[in-house]
């Protein structure tokens, strides 16, 4: 494999593993958040109109963000009838075949995403409830999300690539 491929794997591998194990974290500021909510509404009577949906932005972010990584450590939900048999040359070319379409899926997210994106910041588009708050913010880190994960997937196409060559890429 060539150098610059064996860097951008390694760049792509480190800034997911960081932004992944940030969004780890995301889940406790979602519990942090639906706590404070029900304490609001139960103890004090005091119900506040913005916590669920800023749960459901929290968690947003925390699945998109952390894709990437999940991407990385092999985490992702795969069907194993045959795959654990495989030889580990198996494995990775039919990883380099089946990533073909996980790219092609990942730019169709990408285009709609960034369209998406656009619009929200434009428009200053908000959400249709009574707190309302404005759609930019979640669609940019939805946006960066997916884009971290094109990232990682092209990076674990080369991976693959390189272990069906019988490379290492370390």
């Amino acid at each position: 494999m060539p150098n610059f491929i064996k860097s951008y794997v390694k760049w792509v591998e480190k800034i997911n593993r960081v932004v992944g194990r940030f969004a780890m974290y995301m889940v406790l500021a979602m519990i942090a958040i639906l706590l404070y909510a029900t304490i609001s509404r139960g103890v004090f009577n005091m119900p506040v109109i913005w916590a669920v949906e800023l749960a459901q932005f929290t968690m947003a972010a925390y699945y998109l963000l952390g894709g990437g990584y999940s991407l990385q450590n092999r985490a992702h939900v795969r069907m194993d009838v045959f795959y654990s048999n495989w030889s580990m040359t198996t494995r990775a070319k039919v990883d380099v075949v089946t990533s073909v379409f996980l790219i092609f899926y990942m730019l169709v997210l990408l285009y709609g995403g960034w369209g998406s994106t656009e619009y929200a910041i434009k428009y200053d588009t908000h959400k249709n409830s009574s707190w309302g708050p404005a759609m930019a913010p979640i669609k940019v880190i939805m946006t960066t999300g997916i884009f971290l994960m094109l990232l990682q997937v092209f990076a674990t196409f080369f991976r693959d690539i390189a272990t069906a060559r019988g490379e290492d890429i370390s």
